[in-house]
This record gives C-alpha cells, structure tokens and sequence, in this order.
C-alpha cells in the first residue's frame, strides 16, 4: 500500500504561524519531483510543537493540495492512548489514507502496554496504521516480537523503522512476511533495508533531493541494483548533513537556503550555530543541491 520515497515533510513557519503558502508550493515541488507519498506532522514536520488546531490544519491543507495525486499519511501519535485515538479519528474524517503512530513517548510503557496501545487505536479507528519504532526519541524499542502480535491486526499495515538496527528489522520481517510493510525510518539504513525485503522510507533527505531519493527506490525496484547503491553512496555526505544538529532543524535550513522556506523554528528548537551552518552549506554547494 505504503512504498518508495515518503517525505516526512517540514513544517514552514512564517512570523510563528505555519506559512501555508510555503508548505503548499514545498507539497506541489514533491509531487513533481517523484515522491511517491507525504508524512505531515510527522518529527520533522515538529508535530510537537504544534496545537491542535495547527495540526489539523497542516493535514487539511496538505489533502487539499495534494487532491488524491499521492497518498497522505497523517502523523497522529501521542503518548496518550486516548489523544491517539481522537488525533486519529480525525485525519480519518479528513480522508487521510494512512495515520503513522509513534510509540508513546516518554512514559516508557511496557511491550504489553505498547501492543494494548496499537490494538485499541486501530479497533477504535478503521484507517491503516503505520507503527513507528525510534528509541533514540521515545525511549522505548517496540521489539519484533511485539510487531508480529500487532502485524494480525488487519487494519496495521506497516512499521516505520527508525532503531538503525538491521538484525531488529530483519527479525521483523522473518516474523510478519507479507502481514506488515516495513519501512525505513532513518535514510541511512534505507539501502540495507530495501534488500532485507523492506518497501520504502519515510525520509528526512528527501526534504531536499526528492528526485534522488526517489530514484534510488525506481532503480531498487526495476533490478538496477548497482544504479541504486551508487545513488546511496551518493546521498551519503546529504544523509550525515541531515543530522549535524537536531531533526529538522538541518532541512529546514537547507530548505531557507535553497529558497523554499523562511528559516523559522519552534522552541525549544533554534537556528543552528554559526560553524555548523557553515559546514551544511559546504556540503550542499559539494553535492550540488546550492548552485549560487
């Protein structure tokens, strides 16, 4: 259902208001340049930063510009099963084709709580579900076993695996097969998962090079595998780029410096220093992704 590039897509703000102007011409250069689906209010997309009613907001405006062209994936998690449920239900009313549900954050549930979780969400809200797995930002690992439980519920159609662990995803996939689609969280590790049997990647690079990425996945999947890996090994200096401070405040810097977007944040989020800034426009103006 859910495959290629994703972009987990920024969210630009102009005078700390989302620029919808901004995020609607950043959904039509997506669309022109290949990728095949969008994650609004996602982590980079600094869905915690947003109200309510902002990120209802972003959703709408994104199903609005998008018009059925590719599919819209909603980022709904919470670490409240309940605020889950309702912020679920309602991209569901605006139609969205997909929500992905990171696990709770922060109150470090238990497996058990984690799979109780899931089970409720997707019995109280009939859209696909993609579970999203990343340790590093929740601190809890949704383990394979625990994914396996979760891949018979019919309507949890996929996971977005951010633990850069291959030996976890590949017991994910020897654990579900078919059941679940497994999909890189983390543009580094996309490659290795691809030839593990994954379908895709919600990515933060393609932020920014979305006909790359985009490429990669059309090379991988017509059996050009040596076109595929020497656009990864290419990507490579993008991908470290991508990650010198915190997500998203690298693409959405990129993004200002390429024209696309105002350089704005939300705190606790802030501009990057000065020294970084500076190595992330070298790597740019080297990659060609800045021409002037």
């Amino acid at each position: 259902m859910f495959r290629g590039s994703i972009v987990a897509i920024v969210t630009p703000f102009k005078d700390g208001k989302v620029d919808e102007n901004a995020l609607s011409r950043l959904i039509e250069w997506h669309i022109s340049e290949g990728t095949n689906a969008i994650v609004p209010c996602g982590t980079t997309g600094e869905a915690s930063t947003l109200d309510y009613d902002e990120h209802y907001r972003v959703i709408e405006l994104t199903m609005n510009t998008v018009q059925g062209r590719i599919p819209v994936i909603a980022g709904t998690g919470a670490n409240s099963t309940d605020e889950t449920i309702m912020m679920t239900e309602k991209a569901k009313e605006m139609g969205t084709d997909g929500a992905l549900l990171v696990t709770p954050y922060y109150n470090k549930p238990t497996q058990e709580g984690l799979y109780r979780h899931y089970k409720k969400v997707a019995e109280k809200v009939d859209i696909p579900i993609i579970l999203y797995n990343v340790p590093s930002r929740t601190g809890v690992n949704l383990l394979p076993q625990t994914v396996a439980r979760l891949s018979e519920i019919k309507n949890i159609v996929g996971i977005k695996e951010a633990t850069g662990d291959m030996k976890q995803v590949s017991e994910v996939i020897r654990l579900c097969g078919d059941r679940l689609t497994v999909i890189s969280g983390d543009d580094f590790t996309t490659l290795t998962l691809l030839a593990l049997g994954g379908k895709g990647a919600i990515s933060v690079l393609a932020n920014i090079v979305p006909r790359s990425v985009s490429m990669m996945f059309t090379a991988w999947e017509k059996g050009n595998i040596e076109d595929a890996r020497k656009i990864h090994f290419k990507l490579e200096p993008l991908n470290y780029a991508m990650f010198i401070e915190t997500n998203p405040i690298p693409a959405k810097t990129a993004l200002c410096m390429m024209g696309k977007i105002q350089e704005e944040f939300r705190l606790p989020l802030c501009p990057m220093n000065e020294g970084n800034k500076e190595k992330l426009k070298k790597i740019l103006f080297k990659q060609g992704v800045l021409t002037e």
